[in-house]
């Protein structure tokens, strides 16, 4: 018995990695054409990356993307300005109406017509410059205009 060989189980003769948890999962286990480094010598070879271009071409494409917003939102500030001295203009024509003489109350939506008499004074009409056939009562024919739901005058 003293020469008998002792038979040990080969699950106990597994060398047992003793390195810490985050250094265990640090070597790659995949397939080897899929590794992100080379394995072998016969693995492809890998070049190193040439950082210079890398960041060239990324700062290439950033400050084109940002150049293409930057113009999208200039457009957009150009249209906001434009609506708002749309806004402001129908403002001041809607001033310069309820300053002239109305002599009936407006519906809104409905078209009406703006005159100027001798004296400088405005005056609100129902009644069109060709309407008035031959002599029209007032010196002269401003504009035509719409009451519009928030009770400003849009100029037609």
């Amino acid at each position: 018995m003293e020469n008998e060989k002792i038979d040990t189980d080969p699950i106990d003769s597994v060398e047992v990695d003793k390195r810490p948890l985050f250094l265990k999962d640090a070597r790659y286990q995949g397939e080897l054409h899929n590794a992100p480094y080379a394995l072998s010598v016969t693995s492809p070879k890998i070049e190193p990356i040439d950082k210079r271009l890398l960041k060239a071409n990324a700062h290439e494409a950033m400050q084109h993307q940002a150049e293409q917003q930057i113009q999208m939102l200039k457009k957009q500030a150009e249209l906001l300005m434009k609506q708002a001295k749309a806004i402001e203009h129908r403002l001041e024509v809607s001033h310069a109406i309820y300053q002239a003489d109305i002599n009936f109350e407006p519906v809104i939506n409905g078209i009406y017509h703006v005159y100027q008499k001798d004296n400088g004074t405005q005056v609100l009409s129902m009644v069109a410059p060709y309407e008035w056939g031959s002599k029209m009562p007032f010196s002269e024919f401003l504009y035509t205009v719409r009451l519009l739901g928030d009770r400003t005058w849009d100029i037609l």
